[in-house]
């Protein structure tokens, strides 16, 4: 140890401190690049290390129906112009069934989905890509502050079993259900007035 310690004295004697971290920078900087660049700059005759691959389990996809059970909408059915999108009672039904087979978060995905559209058919909210949940509650609540309530516990709800990891069952897919249509039942009052 006490070697080591007189050949680093020796060299900080001979040079300066402020050149020694520039030289230590430089290198530091050239291993980086080469451990960045490595197969590039390695020759062909010499070996090359390989990273074994890690085999992950393929997962088995079901097949697409050739033709589909939802309805075909009008825009859909016509060449060259975009889809609709699917009206709320094909999104309810999507919910349902994922309910029925046991899937109770994407249920209450969808039905988080369902409310959304009912809001923006509605004139209530106007979202666009990466909108969050809480930014449409907020703007859902300014327009018609009856749905905030519902619209509030529903996003909450959504966030804590999306976000929050939190299992979700058959008793949160029925509190989703009753507060979506709380805030379906709260658009429909304001539109009446």
């Amino acid at each position: 140890m006490r070697g080591y310690d007189e050949f680093i004295g020796r060299i900080f004697d001979t040079v300066p401190p402020a050149v020694m971290l520039l030289i230590l920078l430089a290198v530091t900087g050239l291993i980086a690049a080469g451990w960045y660049w490595w197969p590039a700059w390695v020759p062909r005759r010499w070996p090359r290390l390989r990273m074994p691959r890690l085999r992950l389990p393929r997962i088995k996809r079901r097949k697409k129906a050739r033709h589909s059970q939802q309805p075909v909408t009008r825009a859909a059915a016509t060449r060259g112009k975009p889809a609709e999108p699917a009206p709320a009672g094909a999104a309810l039904s999507l919910a349902d069934r994922l309910a029925a087979e046991g899937r109770y978060a994407e249920a209450i995905r969808e039905r988080l989905r369902d409310t959304v559209t009912v809001l923006t058919r509605a004139g209530v909210v106007a979202p666009e890509p990466g909108t969050t949940a809480h930014e449409i509650t907020t703007e859902a609540g300014t327009g018609r502050p009856g749905v905030a309530p519902a619209l509030t516990s529903a996003t909450g709800l959504f966030s804590e079993v999306w976000y929050g990891h939190r299992p979700a069952g058959r008793p949160e897919d029925d509190r989703m259900r009753d507060l979506t249509a709380e805030v379906r039942a709260g658009i429909d009052d304001g539109a009446a007035r």
